[in-house]
């Protein structure tokens, strides 16, 4: 048998961030916004940027003094707008990788359009909880936190299962492997760990801990339980992988 390889030929490089399109989109979208709010707008029209897109409680109080701009469009686009502002560069930059960490792999499971609407629903459920718990605050909530908490929980679901990228025995397409069922994943000391590592930190953050890059603002916790909680018993209706076949017992 011949050996016909080319051993002059170089091998084939591979993609240093293998990251989805749309996760790298988003990401250069909230760069973007970030760069003109801090270098081109001047204070008064980030102002009123932060008027229009921020999550505001307030806008919701019929008592209110004086009304926020945007009207009634601005009551439903800022459940998810807000999530695109970030209040420093090292608060976008922390919110970035650990968007890269745990959007990638939820994004390559779930495609583009089921990935867009699942980020639009943890944002939403994340300033739903912030809402709930600040209903008069007049304090701007900006940051993806509530949505990066729902790409965790998202990839809580399924990292962890037989074949998975965290299984401890990782198949060809880890991230396409059959997800665990939520009474599975809580029965797996794994999963449990990492949540309960994830609601203590931000218990932290409840009595008084700073997050990095954000220490002169108050960390809205609740929202990130929010959005965690939501993708967490959300992602079945989100995941297009059918679920293992089930072995039915027979006994004679």
């Amino acid at each position: 048998m011949l050996d016909l390889t080319d051993h002059h030929r170089p091998a084939p490089r591979q993609p240093v961030f293998n990251v989805p399109t749309i996760v790298t989109v988003l990401s250069l979208a909230m760069l973007v916004i970030h760069v003109l709010r801090t270098y081109v707008l001047s204070d008064d029209m980030d102002i009123e940027v932060l008027g229009l897109f921020s999550f505001i409680p307030g806008r919701y109080d019929p008592a209110a003094e004086f009304h926020l701009p945007g009207g009634l469009g601005a009551e439903l686009w800022t459940f998810v707008s807000y999530a695109f502002l970030h209040a420093t560069w090292m608060h976008l930059g922390i919110n970035l990788v650990w968007m890269l960490a745990f959007a990638t792999p939820v994004a390559r499971r779930f495609g583009p359009a089921r990935f867009l609407a699942f980020f639009a629903v943890t944002a939403a459920a994340g300033a739903a909880a912030h809402l709930v718990t600040h209903p008069d605050a007049m304090v701007p909530m900006i940051g993806a936190s509530a949505v990066i908490s729902g790409f965790m929980a998202a990839a809580v679901r399924f990292a962890f299962a037989p074949g998975a990228s965290l299984s401890g025995r990782s198949l060809g397409n880890a991230d396409r492997m059959p997800a665990q069922s939520l009474l599975e994943a809580f029965r797996d000391v794994r999963v449990i760990a990492f949540v309960g590592v994830w609601i203590g930190v931000n218990l932290l953050f409840g009595i008084g801990v700073s997050m990095p890059g954000a220490e002169d603002a108050d960390v809205a916790w609740q929202a990130h339980m929010g959005g965690f909680f939501a993708g967490l018993l959300l992602f079945a209706l989100f995941d297009p992988v059918p679920r293992r076949v089930r072995k039915a017992k027979t006994t004679a």
